[in-house]
């Protein structure tokens, strides 16, 4: 019996361990940035500028605007959770070929952007790179574009705006659904200290939405983002992409054939 015992203090004991772990180093879990040093230089195939905004806090942030001579129209694209913008600048081209600017931003602690991070200084953040676009084209022409984690950015700033456009690829119905399925037996809902709820925000956009997600994502379930897209109240669209993951949709047909329609501004 004090076996038992003392083998059940121990567990209890690690348990409370991982519990604070998972607390005290959750934004190394959620957020995977790489850095970039301040001189670093960005070289693309694609006409672009670089720029930096300055946050309230003072933070830098970083940003790229890709500019095609006869758009027909402009992307704010909010990236995924991994990398910067070197990385980012190259997948955004894939959007720019298509005759639209790309406005893309790097978040805190990523390659070159400063400053603390936290949820509310993410969605202020979205939201000043979206009245730098707003100085540069009417909000009509305005698609907004979230990836993974940048689709809960993405989803907030639209229900706070009018953009002509949404559009999300692999989207999380809250990072704490996400969060409970891969700590299932931790008080993960006392624990997160980011809940990214985009099902609280998706009902409040006007605009029409589409979402393309995989069967076979392994990192955000595709059950999540069917989920989110049921709570949708405005014009809505749901790609399924059969067999995709969460980071290949774009070599399958389901997306590359529909991806123009998303994009198209009506």
């Amino acid at each position: 019996m004090q076996k038992l015992k003392r083998v059940g203090r121990i567990l209890l004991i690690l348990y409370i361990l991982v519990a604070a772990m998972l607390y005290f180093l959750q934004e190394k879990i959620i957020f995977l940035p790489t850095k970039l040093p301040q001189e670093y230089v960005y070289n693309f195939s694609e006409s672009f500028e670089e720029f930096f905004l300055t946050a309230q806090d003072g933070a830098k942030l970083n940003g790229l605007h890709f500019k095609r001579k006869n758009p027909k129209g402009v992307i704010l694209y909010f990236h995924g959770n991994a990398g910067d913008l070197s990385r980012w600048g190259e997948i955004a081209i894939f959007f720019a070929k298509k005759e639209y600017d790309i406005i893309v931003m790097d978040y805190r602690t990523y390659g070159k952007s400063t400053g603390k991070l936290s949820e509310t200084a993410l969605f202020e953040d979205a939201q000043l790179f979206y009245n730098f676009t707003l100085e540069k084209y009417e909000e009509n022409a305005i698609i907004i574009y979230g990836r993974s984690l940048g689709a809960s950015v993405a989803t907030y700033t639209a229900s706070k705006n009018k953009p002509a456009k949404l559009v999300l690829e692999t989207p999380f119905y809250n990072l704490l659904e996400v969060a409970k399925k891969r700590f299932p037996v931790l008080p993960v809902k006392w624990l997160l200290k980011y809940k990214l709820e985009s099902n609280k925000y998706i009902s409040n956009i006007a605009c029409p939405i589409t979402i393309f997600h995989g069967t076979e994502d392994t990192v955000v379930p595709y059950e999540s983002g069917k989920k989110l897209f049921g709570l949708a109240t405005s014009k809505k669209e749901f790609i399924t992409v059969e067999g995709g993951g969460h980071n290949d949709l774009i070599s399958f047909k389901p997306y590359t054939t529909n991806i123009n329609k998303a994009l198209k501004i009506e």
